[in-house]
């Protein structure tokens, strides 16, 4: 996941093995929209919550290769991202997957990136 997004999951009290459950079931088709570009929109639940009512995620996924959280909002904030906001997901998604093993490690170690073991 990226920085931002950890800021915001753990502001949001989201506990790890929701979000490795949550990369599971997008890995395994389940989500909510492909908003292409290897862009998903991920439904996840917020502590004592259930999933529809509480918030949405945005993950860049390409199969076979990585998978990152990048963004996340609460469902009462805002019902979808902007037409600028998904270009700039895209963009960001198209540089995150092209990533070498050594780019992201140093992205890991300099805490850019931030790994979700599952």
């Amino acid at each position: 996941m990226t920085k931002h997004f950890s800021k915001w999951a753990s502001k949001q009290e989201i506990h790890k093995d929701d979000l490795s459950l949550a990369l599971a079931e997008v890995q395994n088709g389940n989500f909510e929209t492909s908003l292409g570009g290897h862009i998903y929109k991920k439904r996840i639940k917020f502590k004592g919550q259930g999933k529809s009512g509480s918030g949405r995620t945005i993950i860049c996924y390409k199969k076979g290769n990585r998978a990152i959280f990048i963004h996340g909002f609460a469902k009462n904030q805002k019902s979808n991202l902007s037409k600028k906001e998904l270009s700039i997901f895209k963009e960001l998604s198209r540089i995150l997957l092209n990533f070498s093993t050594k780019e992201m490690q140093i992205a890991i170690t300099n805490g850019d990136i931030i790994e979700v073991k599952s």
